[in-house]
Formats: structure tokens, sequence, C-alpha cells
């Protein structure tokens, strides 16, 4: 699996902040409930997001070598103020610069506390470029706003998380993830298709399910499903942001299958 390299994470914590700015700042309504995350409303979202990237901010910049609970981040919770976008955008764009500025002082390689598998930096510029990826959709989806996201960070995304539910799957067994790995769906696989891939990415996974967990690749493969559409909608779609039955998507073969992998797939 090749990654992306450290500084274009940084660089797209630094783009899709903006973005999410954006939101906060284009007159939607702060309390309306997230479609995709219907326990917050879009305020909550945002202030969720945004203390992910301070807490992931503490943790680079004191190159901590264990979990740090998110009551010893400064701010971690946002501004005061509640319903206020001007005040709820200038914490986050104080947030951003935050954990852009230690991501990239810190390097890659830098020894960090991390969790599945993660113990750098470059996990954490990782893990937060798609953490706010994806919530920015959530964000873009509630406030009514369009939402695209670079080729290569969508096709990423989907490599981060498949590795995270192989993770989830090995080292914290639950119900869930003993149903993937049941007999009865041992030998079936899924394949995503992105119709819409720019010449020299391959936008094609093979996700097969096994006695030992999940295996995965990218490549053109025949599965029991398949998954096809423009890659940021699969993606979405892989992420529970966007119904199976969307127009833009095509599902070819046993779609209960891919139902099933939905409804049991997550980090944890």
């Amino acid at each position: 699996m090749t990654l992306l390299a450290h500084e274009r994470y940084c660089d797209e914590i630094a783009h899709q902040v903006g973005l999410l700015r954006s939101v906060v700042t284009s007159g939607a309504d702060l309390s309306a409930t997230v479609p995709t995350c219907p326990d917050w409303s879009l305020e909550q979202l945002v202030r969720h997001t945004g203390g992910a990237l301070r807490w992931v901010e503490l943790l680079v910049r004191t190159r901590a070598q264990e979990n740090v609970a998110e009551e010893q981040v400064p701010s971690h919770g946002g501004p005061e103020a509640q319903g206020d976008p001007a005040a709820l955008d200038a914490w986050l764009a104080e947030t951003g610069e935050a954990v852009v500025a230690a991501l990239r002082e810190a390097g890659p390689d830098t020894r960090v506390w991390g969790w599945a598998g993660g113990g750098d930096a470059r996990f954490w510029a990782r893990r937060m470029t798609h953490e706010i990826t994806v919530h920015r959709a959530d964000a873009a989806l509630t406030a009514g706003l369009s939402y695209d996201v670079a080729p290569e960070v969508a096709a990423d995304a989907l490599d981060e998380w498949l590795y995270l539910v192989g993770w989830v799957q090995r080292n914290l067994p639950h119900r869930a993830s003993d149903e993937l790995r049941a007999e009865e769906h041992r030998g079936r696989s899924i394949h995503l298709h992105a119709t819409d891939a720019p010449p020299g990415l391959d936008a094609e996974w093979l996700v097969e399910l096994t006695e030992q967990g999940i295996a995965w690749d990218r490549g053109h493969e025949k599965a029991t499903v398949a998954l096809r559409g423009p890659l940021t909608s699969v993606l979405l779609a892989f992420y529970h942001r966007l119904p199976l039955d969307s127009p833009e998507l095509e599902v070819v073969g046993e779609r209960e299958l891919l139902e099933f992998w939905l409804a049991k797939t997550s980090f944890g």
C-alpha cells in the first residue's frame, strides 16, 4: 500500500479546514441535524472535527508516547459562544494552522503514540486528512452544498478505511467483525470500481471475506458483488454517507452482501 507524501497530507488538511470553514460561514443553520450523523447538529459536527484536530496537534507537538485525554487538550470543545459562526470559524482557523504546523515540524517519521498500528506523525497526518475529508462531506450535505475531493485523496481514504476495518477485525474482535468472518461468507468478495478515475490512478479494489478477516488489494477482479460509480460517490457510499440506490451508483451482483458489509464494518 503506497501512502501519499506527508506534505501532501498536511496540504490537504489545510485545504479541508478551509472548505469546512466556508460551510460554517455560508449562512448554514448550525442547529440543523446532520443527516449522516443524526446524533449531531452541524455545530456539534464542526466542534467534534476541530476537537479531533486539536487532540492530534497536542499528541504530535508534545511527542506523546501514550494516549492523552480530551480534557487535557486546550480549547478542545471549541468556543464558549454557541451558535456563533464567526467564533466557530476563528476557532477552526486557529485549529487548522496549529495542527498543520505541528505535523510539518515533526515530519513523517517522528515517533508519536497512535492506535491501529500507527506510531508516528505520518499516521496522524493521514488519519486527520480523512477524518476531516469525510466530516466535511457530512457538513456539506447538511448545508445543501456541493462536495468533491481530489481523486488521489479519495482513493487513499478508501485504502485507509479498508486498512482500519481489517486492523479492528484482527485486534479488537467484537460481534460485528466475527459475523464478517462467519463460515457462510468465506470466499465471497466485493469489488469497488470508480468509473471516472484519471489516467494513472488505479481506482478499483477487491475485498475478500476470509476466516482470518478481510483481505484486500487494488485491482480489477470479478467478485460476488460490485459497486460502480464516480470515485467520490463510491467513497461516500463505502463510508456510509451515500445510499446505495443513489442514481450515480450501480450495484451488480449480490446486493445483500454489500449491505451486510456496510452494516458490520466500523472502526470499532
